[in-house]
């Protein structure tokens, strides 16, 4: 991927933050025993058999062997070459309605979600491309036009659950020596928003405190670099 070419994707998840005081808030859990960094090569493959050889997975192996070659790894030519595999799986699920009662000072009293029948609200499914849906439902469409305000009380709006899944084995042994999830909520499923921040938060003290789970801010300006 061309320096232009990830400088625009980075802006695009930047933009995605703007007007937001917090920034991208995500749970990062990680179980690792991974070796020291002293060179070895890695390759990156799709978690999803779907993915293999799709465009839009590519730029997100780019960001993730960028990563990686920070912290003092080596992307390797091929496959076969490689010392570490690494295993790349994203998705975010179909959303659910969050229902905030507000009082008429602005004040949020109590939130409650409400779904979207037999599909809409259904946990996440790893790997789980989104389904854009063009016709309306209950008379307007979900996700594009949101928030929505019913009367003064109620605010009505799409939360939308996505992950982000990296598992590093050796190659000659598969012993596993990472295995990693970032989670996020948020209200958009567009995948060029949050995988950038979903990685970022990943790689954000890389390896991390094996067992543990954290919770990572990805900012504004940190997604601008």
């Amino acid at each position: 991927m061309t320096p232009k070419f990830r400088n625009m994707m980075t802006a695009a998840a930047a933009l995605a933050l703007a007007g937001c005081a917090t920034g991208f808030d995500t749970k990062v859990s990680r179980f690792q025993n991974m070796p020291a960094p002293e060179g070895q090569t890695f390759a990156i493959v799709p978690a999803d058999q779907e993915n293999d050889g799709s465009l839009e997975f590519n730029v997100y192996a780019d960001m993730v062997a960028a990563e990686m070659a920070e912290e003092g790894y080596v992307e390797a030519s091929d496959l076969a070459s490689a010392d570490l595999i690494v295993q790349l799986g994203y998705g975010v699920d179909d959303g659910q309605r969050v229902v905030v009662d507000q009082d008429p000072f602005g004040y949020r009293r109590r939130a409650f979600y409400a779904r979207y029948g037999g599909l809409w609200g259904r946990p996440y499914y790893r790997y789980y491309r989104p389904r854009y849906y063009r016709g309306s439902r209950v008379g307007f469409y979900f996700g594009w036009d949101d928030p929505f305000w019913y009367g003064r009380d109620l605010r009505v709006y799409t939360e939308y659950r996505s992950a982000l899944d990296i598992d590093i084995r050796r190659a000659d042994t598969n012993e596993a020596v990472f295995e990693g999830t970032a989670k996020a909520r948020s209200r958009t499923d567009e995948l060029g928003t949050l995988v950038p921040n979903l990685i970022t938060a990943m790689f954000t003290d890389f390896p991390g405190n094996s067992g543990e789970t954290v919770k990572i801010t990805v900012k504004e300006e940190e997604s601008e670099d």
